[in-house]
């Protein structure tokens, strides 16, 4: 198992001095008074409690690179030589009508009221820090053409800067909240949707009231954590006056702005930044009960959940709490978490890792089953960016998983359409996109795509990066379809576990998926036998 180095990383903008280091500590095996640094002690040896995240905060995002000892790379797709499953109706299984651009990779989930989406994927919570809020348009046009949900993460309304509330404390007013609902709106297509995420200060603020009265949103998502951290989410405030607003409304910024202490040591520039922290959720069986019952009170016809990477027993009791309650979609985040604001230790260190929490996910929905319960439909994340994860994420956890919630995968494209149209405005194309042509409609395969779906006038309206978002789930559609069709699964529900094989004994060991020398053993020596 190869883990990395814990006293240095991109991440944290440090690095090891010496080619020699301790594995455990990750500190050079010489360390030399004098040094010019730059490691994680050395750096927190004047930065302290800033080296605690990556950065800069608001232009970056950072996955944990951990590297765990078994992960979805670890398994292989089956491919088959004949036979199909899945095919559409008047489709026979031959090579004339059996192509891959048949395939079906639309897929649905809810417990009644079924949301459809034309790629299994979907983004994760684009909250409250400053990567989601300026770069909200590329990707919720983006989610929107490509025909996914998006989701609105948690404490939008809290950071607002033009919030109001009433003298009840709950929220009357939040500009940035009606842009991002809008925005999406605009440009739905019919598949998809946007739903927005609560924790315990969107709960306390009164955001589900906000966007039920005001939008009629059908689809509210609680919160119990992410792959990437066991706390509350955070952001970054670089000015006294926001930090002490924000501790006004009742969240808990650190070092504490009203202290006189931290008000000096801004003033002499040695704290540059202050942090913004949500509180710690505390989950109990009847009131997560009592809360969804409120939601459906409240008019949503669509209640989802959001779980991190915590141990057996919390997945135990979301699965089993969600299937009583009637949960429209379980999202479970493995670790390492992916993420614009979190502790990079917590990050590398903290919680189950994708592929064995996903496991357990599947192990516990398949025993409900067996008991004759409805398990929730479930959503995997924590890690995924290419179609071929997309297909293994699907197969573990067939038949209940129904889609795979991408982060920073989903956020990189709008990001890059984004830089690439400043490119274009400034005539400082990188080579590595000038190489493909000097305007939108020649860089972008998909441009033409886009402006069919939202029609030429409307075109000038669409920001790049919403072509980028476009043209990476186009990308994901197709990867997908031919992956299926070599699997003979012309549709998503035609997925199994057993088109997936182990690569590794102890793979098998943790998913149940047998190992390659095992895999269709039986049904060969049928063969050789008969």
């Amino acid at each position: 198992m190869n883990l990395q180095r814990p006293n240095s990383n991109e991440a944290t903008r440090t690095t090891n001095r010496s080619k020699s280091v301790v594995p455990m500590s990750g500190l050079c095996t010489r360390c030399v008074e004098g040094c010019t640094g730059n490691c994680e002690v050395f750096k927190s040896s004047f930065r302290s409690r800033e080296v605690l995240y990556p950065g800069p905060f608001g232009d970056v995002t950072a996955g944990g690179d951990k590297d765990y000892p078994v992960d979805y790379s670890h398994f292989n797709i089956q491919g088959y030589a004949f036979s199909a499953k899945g095919l559409p109706d008047g489709v026979v299984g031959d090579s004339d009508s059996a192509i891959f651009p048949v395939v079906n990779t639309e897929s649905e989930y809810g417990w009644d009221r079924k949301v459809r989406m034309k790629v299994p994927i979907f983004t994760g919570a684009l909250g409250s820090t400053e990567i989601a809020r300026k770069n909200w348009e590329s990707f919720a046009i983006g989610a929107a053409i490509s025909g996914i949900t998006i989701v609105c993460g948690e404490n939008v309304c809290g950071i607002d800067p033009k919030l109001e509330r009433g003298s009840n404390g709950k929220v009357v007013s939040a500009p940035d909240m009606d842009r991002r609902i809008n925005i999406y709106r605009r440009y739905h297509q019919g598949y998809g949707e946007i739903l927005v995420q609560m924790n315990v200060e969107d709960t306390r603020l009164g955001v589900a009231e906000y966007v039920s009265k005001k939008h009629g949103l059908d689809t509210i998502e609680l919160k119990w954590g992410q792959g990437a951290k066991c706390i509350g989410g955070e952001i970054k405030v670089s000015s006294l006056e926001r930090a002490l607003e924000l501790q006004k409304r009742g969240y808990i910024v650190t070092p504490d702005p009203s202290n006189p202490i931290s008000q000096a040591a801004f003033k002499d520039g040695s704290i540059k930044e202050f942090e913004r922290h949500s509180r710690l959720g505390f989950i109990d069986e009847e009131g997560f009960y009592a809360e969804v019952k409120r939601l459906r009170d409240l008019g949503f016809k669509r209640i989802t959940l959001k779980t991190g990477a915590y141990g057996l027993r919390e997945l135990a009791m979301a699965i089993k709490w969600s299937s009583r309650a009637k949960i429209d979609l379980l999202t479970i985040d493995g670790a390492p978490g992916g993420t614009g604001m979190s502790p990079w230790r917590m990050m590398e260190e903290w919680g189950m890792p994708s592929l064995y929490l996903h496991a357990a996910a599947r192990e516990f929905c398949q025993k409900l089953a067996d008991r004759g319960e409805r398990a929730p439909d479930l959503a995997f994340a924590g890690g995924f960016s290419s179609e071929d994860g997309v297909f293994k994420a699907l197969a573990l956890g067939a038949p209940f998983t129904k889609a795979v919630c991408m982060g920073r995968a989903l956020m990189i494209p709008g990001m890059v359409g984004k830089s690439i149209q400043q490119w274009l405005k400034n005539d400082k194309l990188p080579r590595t996109v000038s190489s493909f042509g000097s305007t939108a409609e020649e860089i972008f395969v998909c441009y033409q795509d886009v402006k069919d779906i939202v029609g030429a006038d409307e075109m000038k309206n669409i920001p790049l990066g919403a072509v980028g978002l476009y043209s990476y789930s186009e990308k994901i559609r197709v990867g997908l379809q031919q992956l299926m069709a070599g699997s003979r699964c012309f549709s998503t529900p035609a997925i199994r576990r057993s088109d997936l094989m182990s690569l590794t004994e102890e793979c098998a060991k943790v998913t149940g998926i047998p190992y390659l020398m095992d895999a269709y053993r039986e049904e060969a020596m049928k063969v050789l036998e008969s």
